[in-house]
């Protein structure tokens, strides 16, 4: 009886069943490495701004309180974004010349907004309110991370729906006492009691098992 197979169709096989193995592993891990990285989260990326505004310099240096700029954070879904008149504010006495600044000037004395490139942009089937986060003790640098430390204003982490749920799970370590929301030396609670847990979901009136229904964040 003729043999159908060569001698070597066994070594081919097996060769050909590794590459397959090594491609898919290369394929998955390459997959993980991609959606993990800067290039889709645009972690530690600032954007060009129409002015090198430095919340390290005005936060941080200045203490000045996020509400100042981010005026409707408390009232509205939307956080808000200065305005040419909230930047003259202060400059129209401070560094008045500044050619940095020229942008400013321009867009206050034209009458018309400047237009800030977001950092942190949720994709349109994200609903997310910040004067609900702010309203239950949610600070400001929970989510955005320690902007009074940045030159210019970047994602300090990648928003991905796992983070944001594993806070919605066990939202107490980060819910804050009245008055720290937008304090830039405020940690999180570690080491909480079950009873401690339970006393600040209750103070707050907030309720983990609702935080997670699909309806919180896609509406």
């Amino acid at each position: 009886m003729a043999q159908v197979f060569k001698p070597s169709a066994d070594i081919i096989l097996r060769a050909v069943i590794l590459i397959i193995v090594i491609a898919v592993i290369v394929t998955v891990v390459s997959g993980w490495l991609y959606w993990h990285s800067g290039w889709l989260t645009d972690v530690a990326e600032a954007p060009e701004q129409p002015v090198p505004f430095s919340h390290r310099h005005h936060a941080g240096d200045l203490n000045i309180d996020c509400r100042y700029c981010h005026y409707t954070g408390e009232e509205t879904a939307k956080a808000g974004l200065p305005t040419s008149e909230t930047c003259m504010t202060c400059h129209s006495q401070l560094w008045t010349e500044a050619e940095a600044l020229r942008p400013v000037r321009q867009a206050y004395t034209e009458g018309r907004p400047l237009w800030w490139q977001r950092v942190v942009d949720s994709p349109d089937f994200v609903y997310f309110n910040h004067a609900a986060h702010l309203d239950v003790g949610v600070g400001c640098t929970t989510c955005h991370g320690p902007v009074q430390e940045m030159a210019l204003t970047y994602e300090s982490h990648a928003y991905t729906m796992g983070w944001c749920l594993d806070c919605h799970r066990d939202p107490a370590p980060n819910l804050r006492p009245e008055g720290a929301v937008t304090a830039f030396d405020w940690r999180p609670r570690t080491g909480l009691s079950e009873t401690e847990r339970q006393a600040l979901l209750e103070a707050r009136d907030v309720h983990p098992e609702r935080l997670t229904d699909c309806y919180t964040c896609h509406r």
